[in-house]
């Protein structure tokens, strides 16, 4: 019996202790990962600040629901976790603190942002182990009142946990990388694609180097690198000319040595209105930094090289509803897709742009169309009557009274329902389906209409409020696709955005020779 207790002692004193919240059982020798995701993407120029009902609306979980939810999606956490499963070898354990997720928008209430970074860091505070970290985060969120959220919420938690504990961070590559958080971070990595395609790659390769360095099998060095430049729009894709070529050459880096961890290009979210923003460049290496730098700077010139590639032209909404007009026989095949450039929810723009629906009034309200406007009021007014009753509306202009107008809209109740978007009705005018949502809607998928009962085969234009995810989404559906430019807080001309705090000079606002 004495030799069984003894056996046991011995065992318990190199077991890490079990922490609040786990996913693995613990095992001799295992390693602890807190997990927290807090991804939104701000455009400083909307007047709507994003509030708990955006997260709530997407993804708002704490602790242990997070892991089920997360291996449901094909996202960072998901590919994380599955790297845990694939190099942990059963000796990681997982610890998930926060996920929070929400659409695109005006900046995140300060109140909301202190109360998920007080939830993170007492999180921290009660594991009563821990290795290391793993932040999801996304890189472009605006908080009101504070300058680089992530880099003051990667401050917090260095200060809770001491400079050893190795974090890895995986941003979009929209991110407004800064000096702070290059400096805080052990390893940043980002997507490669855009439209984004590899949010699950991002996580899994993340969660390979984080466990390798845990078991001291690597040591990540990183160099970060900015540059004055300020270009967004279609420019950015990177599958297209001028992008291509450079991704192509950060594959070749990565694969060219295994000293090569990681290589990232961040195209910044050009709406965010920040001290540092700027387009940036991160090499991660194996202990290496004259490499990481080498491979940085080189990535940097490349996209200086490029930065003056104009994006795709655009057409006013007239232009756009004679384009779609005079496809007729592209119709008979599928739909013309209209891209909201000048109210993309998905880069936080409100959702409640009147222009199209305006030139669809005037000049195209025989076609039949589908467009999404963020209007509570008028939503809420639609539900209070029945299905097939006739509505008169005053839609639009009640959130961004800057650049948009209000429009009066009449038309048939056809639908109703409630949802992630709120209360949400479609009311039918000639042609015109006009889908009100308490909650604005980027449209980045088919089934923002399908999903609605609305058939894309039968539509004749379909507009959608994302810049990038709905060019391959709706390749099924899409004959034609029209930018559409008319006059919104994602404006892609950064000469007519009003900033006021962004570094200065920068291209192309300023002649500037030279980034370094």
């Amino acid at each position: 019996m004495q030799k069984i207790v003894l056996m046991l002692i011995v065992l318990l004193a190199n077991t890490p202790l079990t922490l609040e919240a786990g996913t693995v059982k613990s095992v001799p020798g295992t390693k602890t990962i807190a997990v927290v995701e807090l991804a939104q993407e701000t455009n400083s120029f909307s007047p709507v600040p994003t509030t708990r009902e955006d997260f709530e609306a997407r993804s708002l979980y704490y602790g242990e629901e997070i892991i089920a939810v997360s291996k449901k999606e094909d996202k960072q956490l998901a590919g994380f976790l599955e790297a845990v499963e694939e190099f942990g070898e059963g000796r990681v354990e997982v610890v998930p603190i926060l996920k929070a997720w929400s659409m695109s928008g005006g900046p995140v209430q300060r109140s909301l942002y202190d109360e998920f970074k007080k939830t993170i860091v007492d999180g921290l505070s009660r594991c009563k182990r821990l290795d290391g970290i793993y932040l999801s985060l996304h890189g472009a969120m605006g908080v009101v009142g504070l300058y680089d959220p992530e880099g003051d919420l990667l401050a917090a938690i260095r200060n809770r946990v001491g400079p050893e504990i190795p974090i890895g961070v995986t941003f979009d590559l929209h991110a407004n990388v800064t000096r702070r958080r290059a400096e805080l971070a052990t390893f940043i990595i980002g997507y490669k694609t855009n439209p984004h395609r590899d949010h699950f790659d991002v996580g899994h390769r993340a969660g390979e180097i984080l466990i390798r360095t845990l078991n001291e099998e690597i040591k990540p060095t990183m160099a970060f690198e900015k540059m004055r430049l300020l270009k967004g729009g279609g420019m950015t894709i990177d599958f297209l000319s001028p992008m291509r070529k450079i991704f192509k050459r950060m594959k070749k880096m990565v694969k060219s040595s295994d000293k090569v961890l990681d290589v990232s290009n961040f195209m910044v979210h050009i709406w965010l209105d920040e001290p540092e923003l700027g387009w940036s460049t991160v090499a991660v290496t194996d202990d290496d930094p004259a490499l990481a730098r080498s491979l940085a700077n080189e990535i940097a010139d490349m996209n200086w090289s490029v930065r003056a590639e104009a994006p795709p032209p655009g057409n006013t909404p007239a232009e756009a509803v004679a384009i779609a007009k005079s496809k007729s026989f592209l119709r008979k095949f599928g739909t013309v897709v209209f891209c909201d450039v000048s109210d993309a929810v998905g880069a936080g723009a409100p959702g409640e742009n009147t222009w199209i629906l305006k030139s669809l009034l005037e000049e195209g309200p025989e076609l039949t169309s589908y467009l999404f406007i963020r209007d509570a009021e008028a939503a809420r007014k639609a539900f209070s009557h029945g299905i097939g009753d006739d509505l008169k509306l005053v839609v639009g202009g009640k959130l961004d009274t800057i650049y948009n107008r209000p429009v009066a809209f009449s038309g048939r109740l056809t639908a109703k329902t409630s949802g992630p978007l709120g209360k949400t009705a479609i009311v039918l005018h000639r042609g015109i389906h006009l889908i009100i949502t308490e909650l604005p809607s980027s449209a980045w998928s088919p089934s923002a209409f399908t999903d609605l009962g609305l058939s894309l085969w039968k539509a004749d234009i379909v507009v959608v409020k994302n810049l990038f995810p709905f060019r391959y989404r709706f390749l099924l559906y899409n004959r034609k696709t029209v930018n559409v430019m008319s006059s919104g807080t994602t404006d892609i001309d950064v000469f007519s955005l009003k900033y006021t705090n962004i570094p200065r000079p920068i291209y192309p606002l300023d002649k500037v020779e030279s980034w370094r």
